[in-house]
């Protein structure tokens, strides 16, 4: 079986209706697909995106963009982004453009970005997604780290980047603009004097066509090249763990510039011919207009981060009609149960947990199968596409349940076909995650005895206190029971005896007071759920918290902060200690 034959097959699987017959042909699929021989060229543009949907449902709506700011939508069907594509890549090549070539696109969700896309992969032009509110700073460490051949921008942005060139001394071949006219700049509108149809690249499964910058979390951002396979072709297990079918009109709450946009608002959807959707808006998240789009618009499947679950959830539920809703999942950090609980009173529909990163398509999560059998506070389990074990940090294998260690890819019996190539330009920290026939994911996690994952933090965001392993989102999840609690975040407050003391920043809900008071409470509360040594030593109330784009929180800013402070001999006026409260 060629590999369009299974892309054929992966539609018709994910379309079945008995949950128990899809996990088993899901199983059976995956193992074919882990030991396929790829073809000396495939490119997923022309060959699926063309050569399957364009052919088979090039009338069907393959966007749907929908601008909340003024109640507007418009519809876009698979044979109109092709002709867009084509024209892009047309105008691309005139202007020198060719395979192997790198192209910034710095612009928000709006339809361009998705028809750019398409165009960049059947020309085997890889894409940098860039987040449209970067910095001049940032941009200058990216020009420097990977020049980039085409800019792609709005009007309003254009000046920022023409610094950050300038400073650079960088010179791409073309730089588009989308909106006003620029000097220096060539008009997006052109495309519309191009020809509609373009020839595709031949790219190889091993040619780079993303490098995506991470989200730093953690460290310096690190450029993942992702090949014209990898997520093409590994983004059949995020399909498959959300259960998307071409009947879907799928949403992903995510912004362009970051892996997880890629993985649910480009892929998953595109590759079993959904729609996909955009709920865009120029103005701050507005959980209440997001609510009302998902019901307007009869999302179906939908995915969204915890940060997003946990606003919803403050909103009067009642109030929005989300009968359509059939699929909903989380992904970017482990959700904590009692979100899972709260949105399935209103809605009827179990939030189920997906795990992956940006360098992997999802890898561990809660399958559709998995409804009625999800554990509270579990990721679910490693999906058939990878072959993940836990292990210590010299790369031995923990059989243990309930113990902690190294989520790991093992890499002996198959090459997961959506994992990274590399870390462009960066051949020391590739060998540190790629060695010994295995892939460190730098993330821990344990088990059960019933083989359930339960992801424990970031291998760096772990808290030593005295003796003592703290991982944040247990006691983040802890801090969620309370009533006043509307969203926090854990790190390790320095400290000369211990090492360092479990610190908790905390955004209240509205209608309570960031007092002495409400810090006893949520003291008190958290002696009754947590052992003492996780229970938080100190609380600072936060009106917000730093976030990457795709909303992770940024614990290492946190960190930073809070060091900086105990070695001033500071500490914040809205700061409040375990010791001085309860006795």
């Amino acid at each position: 079986m060629n590999l369009i034959e299974m892309y054929k097959d992966f539609i018709k699987i994910n379309e079945t209706k008995n949950l128990s017959e899809r996990e088993n042909l899901s199983k059976d699929f995956f193992e074919k697909l882990n030991y396929l021989t790829y073809p000396e060229y495939f490119n997923w543009a022309n060959d699926v995106f063309e050569g399957i949907h364009v052919t088979e449902r090039g009338d069907n709506t393959a966007l749907l963009w929908i601008n909340v700011d003024n109640n507007t939508h418009e519809k876009f069907t698979y044979k109109y982004v092709s002709i867009k594509a084509n024209k892009i890549l047309n105008l691309l090549i005139q202007h020198g453009v060719t395979k192997g070539n790198n192209i910034y696109l710095m612009i928000p969700a709006t339809p361009e970005i998705w028809f750019f896309m398409v165009a960049n992969i059947k020309g085997g032009i890889i894409t940098v997604p860039t987040p449209a509110n970067m910095t001049q700073r940032e941009l200058e460490y990216r020009f420097k780290s990977y020049p980039p051949n085409v800019l792609v921008t709005e009007s309003s942005t254009t000046q920022i980047i023409d610094k950050a060139l300038e400073t650079t001394n960088t010179k791409p071949k073309i730089k588009i603009v989308i909106g006003n006219d620029k000097n220096g700049w060539v008009n997006y509108t052109k495309i519309n004097d191009m020809p509609s149809e373009a020839e595709a690249a031949k790219t190889k499964p091993k040619d780079i066509i993303f490098c995506l910058f991470t989200s730093a979390t953690t460290g310096m951002p690190k450029k993942v090249a992702q090949s014209a396979v990898s997520y093409p072709v590994g983004h059949m297990s995020t399909a498959n763990l959300i259960g998307i079918t071409t009947t879907d009109i799928h949403n992903n709450l995510s912004s362009p510039g970051w892996a997880k946009w890629a993985w649910s608002s480009l892929f998953a959807p595109l590759i079993v011919g959904a729609t996909t959707t955009s709920i865009y808006t120029s103005e701050k998240f507005n959980p209440e207009k997001y609510l009302q789009a998902l019901a307007d618009y009869n999302i179906s499947t939908f995915c969204a981060p915890p940060t997003a679950y946990r606003q919803f959830i403050l909103q009067d539920l009642n109030r929005f009609n989300l009968t359509n809703l059939r699929e909903c999942v989380s992904a970017g950090e482990p959700l904590n149960p009692e979100v899972i609980e709260k949105w399935k009173h209103h809605t009827g529909i179990t939030i189920r947990d997906i795990y992956g990163q940006t360098e992997t398509t999802a890898m561990i999560g809660n399958p559709p199968w998995f409804k009625n059998k999800i554990k509270p506070g579990s990721f679910g389990v490693p999906h058939y596409m990878y072959d993940i074990i836990l292990t210590d940090d010299d790369g031995n294998e923990i059989k243990n349940t309930d113990e902690v260690g190294n989520i790991v890819i093992r890499l002996n019996k198959w090459r997961a076909v959506g994992l990274f190539h590399e870390y462009i330009g960066d051949e020391k920290l590739t060998n540190e995650v790629l060695r010994q026939n295995l892939y460190f994911t730098g993330d821990k996690a344990y088990k059960d005895a019933d083989g359930y994952w339960y992801f424990v933090s970031r291998g760096d965001d772990i808290i030593k206190s005295s003796d003592y392993r703290v991982g944040p989102f247990e006691v983040e999840s802890a801090l969620m029971e309370h009533e006043a609690v509307a969203e926090s975040a854990v790190v390790g407050s320095p400290d000369p005896i211990r090492w360092q003391l479990v610190k908790a920043y905390i955004i209240l809900k509205p209608g309570y007071a960031a007092t002495k008071e409400t810090a006893k409470s949520i003291f008190q509360k958290m002696d009754t759920i947590l052992p003492k040594y996780k229970v938080p030593r100190i609380i600072e109330f936060v009106d917000e918290l730093p976030k990457t784009i795709s909303g992770k929180i940024r614990r290492k800013e946190l960190k930073i902060k809070e060091e900086e402070l105990k070695k001033k001999g500071k500490r914040s006026n809205r700061e409040y200690y375990y010791s001085n409260l309860l006795k």
